[in-house]
């Protein structure tokens, strides 16, 4: 019963120090502007910045949801084919030899390169921006894969194997499971990659999203418009890190108890 009752009680002790955090922060916010008597053109009040939200929540609201589907898109695929790729490499090392240096190479390219390459070639759309997050992510999800699947222990291979269980038994009951803490390494990172590649994608043009939000405040020197955006960003960027984080902290439960 105890430990039944700290399983349910876990999550709200978190979830409150995390609102306590917030709490502080926006109080040391606040406090700091007004004491150190910092001028708004640097660093605006934080109730000035949520008033300005509340003044054009539409836009705000819009912005947020539409830079939310980009970067859930774009993660969400280039996961998928990241852990592919590493189980392909790491079963095929002909084809690792063969593609991984293209990958290595595609890395070097800026994103602000390729994000041009991309909207000439899909336009203006939210497709677009989810390929260019899906370049931000695929990468390091590929190269944490092959290392988690290296890093598997031969003896335990051998040891499924001598019990006649098959490669994909061996790769789906053993090697990708002790992956995993690998893998959520790259996704934690993933997730923030994949949001800057869907605001940069916004950058090129666009009617909505958090990176044009922050174009047009920069754009009218709007200074307090600027930091409601950025604000708006490390939201979505928090929330979105803490979600993949909760979900490592479920799957890889294993983690936690060492």
């Amino acid at each position: 019963m105890t430990a039944a009752r700290a399983r349910f009680t876990a999550p709200i002790r978190a979830g409150s120090r995390f609102l306590l955090g917030l709490l502080l922060a926006a109080a040391v916010w606040e406090g700091a502007v007004i004491l150190l008597g910092i001028r708004p053109h640097i660093l605006p009040r934080l109730s000035e910045v949520l008033s300005a939200i509340a003044l054009t929540p539409g836009a705000y609201r819009d912005g947020f949801l539409r830079t939310l589907a980009e970067t859930l898109i774009g993660f969400v695929a280039g996961a998928g084919i990241g852990v592919l790729n590493g189980v392909a490499f790491f079963r095929a090392p002909v084809l690792r030899d063969m593609l991984f240096p293209i990958f290595v190479v595609s890395q070097t390219i800026p994103v602000i390169a390729f994000g041009a390459l991309v909207v000439l070639w899909f336009g203006n759309t939210l497709m677009a921006k989810a390929v260019i997050a899906f370049y931000l992510t695929f990468f390091p999800v590929t190269v944490n894969t092959l290392l988690g699947l290296n890093a598997v222990d031969p003896r335990q291979v051998a040891l499924l194997r001598s019990f006649g269980a098959s490669g994909r038994q061996v790769l789906l009951r053993l090697q990708l499971p002790m992956a995993l803490p690998q893998i959520f390494v790259a996704l934690r990172l993933a997730a923030s990659l994949s949001l800057v590649g869907a605001i940069v994608g916004e950058w090129f043009g666009d009617t909505t999203g958090i990176g044009v939000l922050l174009l047009q405040a920069m754009y009218n020197e709007n200074v307090v418009a600027l930091w409601a955006a950025i604000l708006c960003s490390a939201l979505l960027g928090t929330g979105f890190y803490a979600l993949v984080a909760l979900a490592e902290r479920r799957i890889v439960f294993w983690g936690a108890e060492q």
